[in-house]
This record gives structure tokens, sequence and C-alpha cells, in this order.
């Protein structure tokens, strides 16, 4: 309301103000009284207040994590790799005599080998102490040769398709065949490695494990996230595209748990994108944001092991490419290998707002797994506990942390790309220090950022980091 008087120019004193103005300031300034004590009476929300264009509201988030029990255990070698055996068709098997390509495999030991992929078929398996040729059947090789990989695609490449259950009664052939060769009689069979699982992968599944659930040492599958022909760099900040992984493994772990309860569960074979990967994206520092994500979800969820694919190949979904110079995520796995022990532990947050609205707070573009720090890394004693973060907000986040890890000492491992290309980046930084090797047999120091207790963290736009808590005592984290 605005009330409008007018006033001569000269006025000497409040006397000589009209009187037909005096009315008019009595009833408003009566209004204000009336609202005034109305309010103090009932209503007691703040009027609205105008904010400065572009300010965001300050969000502080809290962070603790269960430390009596891990709620999951994963193998030691729960990050393991993949090489194709293309490399021999292509003539780079010497190559895996290079003293530089066998530094970078020894940093992320211990870990499976897989030696597999889709470009197997010029290869012949031969045992020439089988004793299953000179009877007249087919050998181990028969069956090694036709079921290395995703059968459900058998009718695409091959013309003729398999059910569930014949593959599994050929599984059962193959393991007896191999036990009474002795160098064979205590391998480990893992199988039926399928695709993504729609519906007719599953009803293949679901036949295979019904007649060989007990025969294979771990169920296997296959993942692949996006179409290389048409990726984007901003594809791999979606957080739809990072939980495609989460429901593939309730689908999974539904049939396996019909049949054999608590079988292992083995992702053998990821990659980012398909048909070889996408130069300047799928080997650039943005891929690394589903890569990281894929190892805590996985875990958080109880597949015991992931194989990438593939350490060393052609394409762009390797961790190390064609000149043997390490990429983004070769960097990220090495950060994992040192820091990351196989027992899993729930993180809880909740967040402090000068705006409530509850349940608003966290979203799924901040991403916080936990874990106990590995008991191998001897710069931190037992007990300490290591935090992943991926924070795909285009704004800083902070973190406080809370109950058992309050007032802790903290080392930082924020991990950035490096270079005018930014998330395109084939190079990283670590706290800001670009990451190279140092020659040919050395890998550079990890160096950590020391935090002071007590600080809170403070997680850049767009980045990932590592965040080992010393000192916490967990019980969960205290023994093997």
């Amino acid at each position: 309301m605005r009330v409008l008087c007018a006033f001569p120019e000269a006025m000497p004193s409040s006397n000589s103000r009209p009187p037909s103005c005096l009315a008019p300031v009595a009833l408003f300034l009566a209004l204000l009284l009336h609202l005034f004590l109305s309010s103090q009476a009932g209503d007691r929300r703040p009027l609205p207040v105008d904010r400065a264009p572009g300010l965001k509201e300050k969000t502080l988030i809290l962070l603790d994590v269960s430390t009596k029990n891990p709620i999951r255990t994963v193998n030691e070698n729960f990050l393991s790799l993949q090489l194709d055996p293309s490399i021999i068709h292509d003539g780079w098997l010497d190559f895996l005599s290079s003293k530089r390509l066998v530094t970078l495999a020894r940093g992320l030991s211990p870990a499976f080998l897989r030696f597999g992929g889709k470009r197997t078929d010029f290869l012949q398996f031969q045992n020439l102490r089988n004793p299953a040729k000179s009877r007249g059947g087919p050998g181990p090789d028969y069956y090694l040769k036709n079921y290395e990989d995703e059968p459900n695609n058998y009718r695409t490449m091959h013309g003729r398709a398999v059910n569930g259950s014949q593959l599994g009664k050929d599984y059962i052939q193959l393991k007896s065949l191999l036990q009474p060769i002795r160098i064979y009689s205590r391998a480990s069979l893992y199988g039926p490695n399928i695709g993504r699982p729609r519906k007719n992968v599953i009803a293949l599944l679901d036949g295979f494990m019904k007649v060989a659930g007990s025969t294979v040492d771990a169920v296997t599958w296959q993942h692949c996230y996006i179409d290389g022909r048409v990726v984007k760099v901003m594809d791999f900040l979606k957080t739809r595209l990072l939980d495609t992984l989460s429901d593939q493994i309730r689908k999974i772990q539904k049939v396996v748990n019909t049949y054999t309860p608590g079988k292992k569960i083995w992702l053998e074979g990821v990659v980012t994108t398909s048909a070889g990967g996408t130069n300047n994206l799928s080997d650039s520092y943005a891929a690394g944001f589903l890569w990281l994500n894929t190892l805590g979800m996985l875990a958080h969820q109880g597949i015991d092991v992931v194989i990438r694919h593939s350490f060393f190949d052609h394409g762009y979904n390797h961790l190390v490419d064609q000149n043997f110079n390490p990429l983004p995520d070769y960097w990220l796995s090495l950060l994992y290998k040192r820091l990351i022990g196989p027992k899993v532990l729930a993180v809880h947050v909740a967040g402090l707002q000068r705006k409530p609205r509850p349940g608003r707070v966290i979203r799924d573009k901040l991403r916080i797994y936990a874990h106990c720090t590995n008991h191998h890394n001897h710069n931190y004693v037992r007990g300490s506990i290591t935090l992943f973060i991926i924070n795909l907000h285009r704004s800083r986040k902070k973190i406080k942390l809370a109950g058992t890890l309050r007032d802790k000492l903290v080392h930082q491992y924020l991990l950035q790309p490096y270079g005018q290309e930014g998330l395109k980046s084939k190079s990283v930084q670590l706290n800001g220090q670009p990451l190279v090797m140092v020659d040919d047999g050395t890998l550079p120091e990890l160096k950590p950022r020391p935090l002071r207790a007590g600080r809170t963290l403070v997680i850049p736009p767009v980045t990932m980091g590592f965040y080992v808590v010393k000192n916490v005592n967990a019980l969960a984290c205290r023994y093997r």
C-alpha cells in the first residue's frame, strides 16, 4: 500500500501540515499496527525476501559410516583385467614383454587375468594328452572354443541358437572332461557369460542355472553402457545411464539365487562404449565417472569380481593406449587398488539447508561409497576408512564428516583432468600435480593432500576423489 500526500514546498513545522493529510497517514499507521499484532499472535511465516540473481541455496552434507560390520565383502582380486587374444592375431604379443607394460600391469595386482573376447574364433585349444580325443568324442577344445562369449548372440554370429538347458549340459560335460586331466583337475569353471539381461537372455540364464548352476564356480555376464557410434561427452554424466547397471545386477541375482543361493557372481567384461569405443571420449577423463561408479555399485550390491575389458588392446576402451601410456581410467584403477579394501561399509548421509527441503538434499549426482582401507597399504593403520566420491554437479559440494568420522585426519586424493581439453583430456592430475610415469620401470608416487581434523570436505564440480579417514579404529576394518 502506498499513501500519497502532497506537501507545500515550504513547511516550517509539523503544525502547519494540512489537515487533509493527517487522516490517511493515521489510517496507514493503524493498518501497519494491526498487521504486526496479528503476525505476533499467529502467523509467524517469514515474509519473502528478494535474493540476488544467481544466488544458490547452500547445502552442507553430513556424512557418517557404519563401522561395526561390513555390509559386503568382495574378492581380494575384485578389480581384474582382460586381454583379448587379438593381440596375438595382430602381432602384438611380443610387446607384452615390454618393461613399461609390465610395470603398469604390476601396479594393478593382485588381479585375475582373463584371456578372451569376441575375436577368439581363430584360436584352437589343443591338449595332445586329452584322453577324450582317443575315444572319438570332442575334447575340451571344442567346448572352450564354442562357448567363449555371449551365447545369447550365437544365432547372430553363427546362424544357430543354443538354449540354456543345452548350454548347461555342455558345461557339465566340459567339467567331466577336465577333471581326469591333472593340469585341469582343480581348474575353476565360470559361465555362462551372457550379455545384457533382456527377456530372452534371462530365459537362457534360467535354463542354464537349473541344469548347471552347481557346476560353475561363479556366474558371469557382460555389460556395455553406450553405443560407441553415438556417444557424446555429456552422456557420461547422466545418472540414468549410471543406474542401468543396478537394474541388471538385480535381474541376474534374482535368477541365480532361485537355484543356487549365495553363488558368486562376476561381471566378466565391462566396457563404457561398444564398437571398440570412441576416440577422445571412452579413453578420456569423462569416462572415469562410469568406471568408478561401476566399481562402487558392483561392490555395494555384492558382485564378487569385475573384469575390465581391456587392459591393453585395440580401440579406445582400454586402460593403456598403444603407445603404452596410461589413460585416465588406469590412474583411477591404480588409486582404487592402492586405497580400497574388499570390505564394503554402509554410508549414511543427511543434509542441512537454509531453506528446509526434507528429502531433497542428496541427489543422485553426488555418489558416495565407503570401504575399509586396503590393509596392504602400509601408509595407513588397520581400522582406517576410505571414501570415494563422484560429484556430477556443476557446483562444488561441501561434506562434513560426522559420528565416528568426526574430527579425524583425512588424506585427500582428488583426481581432475589435466590440460586444455577438460573432460575430454587423456591426462589427469592428482591434487594439482600431473600423473606421469617416472620411467619405464617406475610409477609415480601417489601423494595425498593432508586435511586438518574436522575440516569440511569440498568436492569441486564434475570431479572424482578418494578420501582416507585415518585412525577411525573401525571394528569392521581391524581384522581380515
